[in-house]
């Protein structure tokens, strides 16, 4: 199967209902600095992507709106790449809201950003992923 390296808008999350729940109370965050990944489990309905991403550099960092557009898409970019690590471990019938966010002040290389995410990613795999059963003797 090719493999599609897409960020199509329907996985843009923009609903601002959506927005609100992820940053309620029950979602889950986990962060590997300089990124903080908040995130939330939903059904999926049939028309929507089973994996929704919202992108957050605060201007609280980056003054100039330049330097925040080059983080978003150095984000953007590695999350394209890199989506296949979490679509594969996804049940059927559920999906994820994620919100990633930028927690520094610096501008990052684009190599940096890559391992954050990969390793955002394979964490919350690792999360989802069904456990084992295990047999009492």
């Amino acid at each position: 199967m090719e493999r599609r390296f897409t960020f199509s808008k329907p996985e843009h999350l923009c609903l601002r209902s959506d927005i609100s729940a992820l940053f309620a109370s029950g979602s889950r965050s986990m962060t590997v600095y300089p990124i903080r990944m908040v995130y939330r489990q939903v059904d999926v309905a049939e028309h929507r992507p089973a994996v929704q991403v919202l992108l957050s550099v605060s201007k609280r960092h980056f003054r100039y709106a330049v330097d925040r557009n080059r983080v978003k898409r150095l984000l953007r970019e590695a999350y394209r790449h890199h989506k296949h690590i979490l679509t594969a471990q996804l049940p059927e019938s559920r999906g994820l809201h994620i919100g990633f966010l930028w927690l520094s002040d610096n501008l990052p290389a684009a190599e940096e950003v890559e391992l954050c995410i990969v390793r955002l990613l394979q964490q919350l795999s690792e999360r989802l992923a069904p456990k084992p059963a295990t047999s009492e003797s």
